[in-house]
């Protein structure tokens, strides 16, 4: 289905660093813009490398050995559905997703991938487009004081913002999974209370002031309202609530599994409940990257951990009455090849793979597209970027064809192509 329709680049400054909140050991990335009233938020479990296809959603036990692999599909709880069977619990929430066989990439390169999936743009060596989660902070801005954006455990290439301006960049998070887990940004360093914090934006007023008479650049004047938002973040009680994971039962913290990815999926739970609108949730870089040994690396250690996770995450949303407001998805850049290579490992694959959508009104206990006998071409329904991207920002309640200007003062629109798909919310 084509359809066409009808790195920081803020330039923060050393001299601001110095007497602002970043002498206090705060780090500023990624926080906040104001205003915004929509109330679908988004958590996107990120599978970096790219998951193979043939090893999870779209298995081929017909296809030859060499394509078909070691594993074997199991039902879910849908009839008709089968899945992985290193996925057992995601099996058995399969009423609540939908899986979407048909997904197509016109790029290979991991880097130049995942910058086209997330940006629902072709790279180019001279435009830096911002990333979903950054044209969500932008359009939506925070909501109930949290930050708009929000990445669990940390950063991956392509996830800023862009021309959009650091600001719009995610808050990082840290990693929950750790013995008191505590978000640096959300705590004073011990030997600095507030009334030492006044004094220093005190200071720093002074200071702007001063600066403002030599220095006129948007990226100059946009650095009061970041200093003015991580100073609302680091004084607020919603904030310090929601990022604390320890309120949580034990027993739910194990059902998640006590891994960073069980424990971001949970802290992702939080806090959109607490008002967050994108969390990206990723273990780690290449993970999924099985170009060698890929059965015994799925089978051992990246798929039990998504299992649990990813399950686990859609049963808690829904039974707190939660999934009706949240959009999850779980994807990586691209898929992987159907024929084993002599490493026992599957090589990148873009011309299909499989993306697992749930919530937000999209119907659970289906599957959309499908493909060849040995999950290698796109036989149905094929889906590119730029469609995926669309949906998604017309969920959230984003106009994807909103016109900014870039830094050069070149208008450019969220996105040039790419159309609803079909039946999505049907």
């Amino acid at each position: 289905m084509k359809v066409t329709n009808h790195t920081d680049l803020f330039g923060r400054r050393d001299f601001l660093r110095i007497g602002s909140l970043g002498a206090l050991g705060v780090s500023l990335d990624g926080v906040l813009r104001a205003n915004g009233n929509k109330d679908i938020s988004c958590i996107l479990v990120w599978q970096s490398g790219g998951c193979g296809q043939q090893d999870t959603f779209d298995m081929k036990p017909n296809a030859p050995s060499e394509y078909r692999g070691e594993f074997n599909p199991i039902s879910t709880n849908v009839p008709g559905i089968q899945i992985c069977e290193h996925l057992p619990h995601i099996a058995q929430q399969a009423d609540k997703f939908t899986i979407l066989r048909s997904m197509h990439s016109k790029e290979k390169n991991h880097e130049r991938a995942i910058n086209y999936l997330l940006t629902g743009h072709l790279p180019l060596s001279t435009m830096e487009f911002p990333s979903v989660g950054s044209v969500v902070s932008k359009q939506l801005g925070p909501r109930n004081g949290m930050p708009p954006y929000v990445a669990v455990p940390s950063t991956f290439p392509s996830y800023g913002a862009g021309y959009l301006g650091g600001e719009h960049n995610p808050f990082i998070s840290g990693d929950p999974n750790v013995s008191d887990y505590r978000p640096r940004d959300l705590s004073l360093p011990s030997d600095v209370d507030w009334s030492r914090l006044g004094d220093r934006r005190w200071l720093l007023k002074q200071m702007d002031a001063k600066f403002e008479s030599i220095e006129s650049s948007p990226d100059f004047k946009a650095m009061d309202s970041f200093y003015e938002r991580a100073y609302s973040l680091l004084s607020s009680p919603a904030a310090k609530n929601a990022f604390d994971i320890q309120q949580e039962p034990e027993a739910l913290r194990e059902h998640y599994g006590r891994t960073p990815v069980g424990q971001g999926c949970l802290l992702a739970r939080r806090l959109v409940e607490g008002g967050v609108r994108f969390v990206t949730v990723a273990k780690g870089w290449l993970n999924y990257d099985t170009h060698g040994d890929n059965f015994n690396r799925m089978k051992k250690a990246l798929l039990p951990e998504f299992d649990r996770a990813f399950a686990a995450l859609l049963e808690d949303l829904d039974q707190r009455g939660m999934l009706d407001t949240t959009l999850v998805i779980a994807m990586g850049e691209f898929g992987r090849t159907p024929k084993i290579n002599n490493a026992a490992g599957r090589d990148h694959h873009g011309n299909a793979w499989s993306v697992v959508l749930a919530g937000a009104g999209i119907p659970g206990g289906r599957v959309m597209g499908a493909t060849d006998k040995h999950a290698d071409e796109i036989t149905d329904f094929p889906v590119e970027p730029e469609d995926l991207l669309y949906s998604i920002y017309r969920i959230l309640g984003v106009d994807a064809r909103h016109e900014y200007q870039t830094f050069l003062g070149r208008p450019k629109r969220i996105l040039d192509t790419g159309g609803m798909i079909p039946g999505l919310l049907a």
